[in-house]
């Protein structure tokens, strides 16, 4: 009996498999992306399964070697390196690819999840590892999956983008608390203001959200805040 479940079970794996290879012709435009997309998702996954006590920097793309915010960037990456943690980034220019410096000259992993763009996204060469996405939201996702903490770095509608999406998963609880870094305070006091002075006041967020993150421009005062903060992955 047992053996003529399994030939039927066969039977049935085989049939089954032949009706998706064959309806596969036919498939529309958004079953072909929903399958891209799950290749994207699953690529980034399986590169970075294994990685430990990893922190991912944001920022624009556009600071070039000498800008205040790519010496910031360059520091808190080999300041990171330098207690032991994992640097991801991007993969691009400007920020990230400051980030990436950092971590080889502070002697630790530098990671990259660079983007397909027609524009402005090439890869940096401090990676140690890169894996290239086709969809922003996949590659959001694996940035945010392997890390105990984030640090914010200026940047524009992308990086404003990562932080919302970042506090608000820390807020709504989807994501455990993770630190939260602001590195350059000068630009981020103007988003800590408006969110005190306008989403607080207007009564659309609590108080206690604002203490979410941390704005600062000391590196070592960033370091010893997430390690102080951080769950680690067990």
């Amino acid at each position: 009996m047992r053996l003529n479940s399994l030939k039927i079970s066969d039977i049935m794996k085989q049939e089954s498999q032949k009706i998706f290879f064959e309806a596969k012709r036919d498939l529309s435009d958004e079953i072909r992306d929903s399958f891209k997309i799950m290749a994207d998702l699953w690529e980034g996954i399986a590169a970075f399964q294994e990685i430990n006590n990893c922190v991912t920097v944001y920022g624009s793309a556009r600071f070039q070697e000498g800008h205040k915010y790519y010496e910031l960037a360059r520091a808190m990456g080999k300041k990171l390196a330098e207690n032991g943690f994992t640097v991801m980034t991007g993969g691009g220019p400007g920020v990230m690819e400051a980030a990436n410096r950092g971590a080889k000259e502070g002697g630790g992993t530098s990671l990259g999840c660079n983007i397909v763009l027609p524009f402005e996204q090439k890869p940096n060469p401090y990676v140690d590892k890169m894996v290239e996405f086709d969809f922003f939201f996949t590659r959001k996702t694996i940035l945010r999956k392997n890390s105990l903490a984030y640090v914010l770095m200026p940047g524009g509608l992308g990086t404003m983008d990562e932080i919302f999406e970042v506090l608000t998963l820390v807020q709504t609880k989807k994501l455990p608390h993770r630190p939260i870094v602001c590195l350059g305070k000068n630009y981020w006091e103007k988003l800590s203001n408006f969110i005190r002075d306008t989403m607080i006041q207007e009564g659309t967020i609590s108080e206690e959200d604002l203490s979410l993150m941390l704005l600062t421009d000391n590196t070592d005062e960033a370091v010893e805040y997430i390690k102080s903060h951080i769950i680690k992955k067990t």
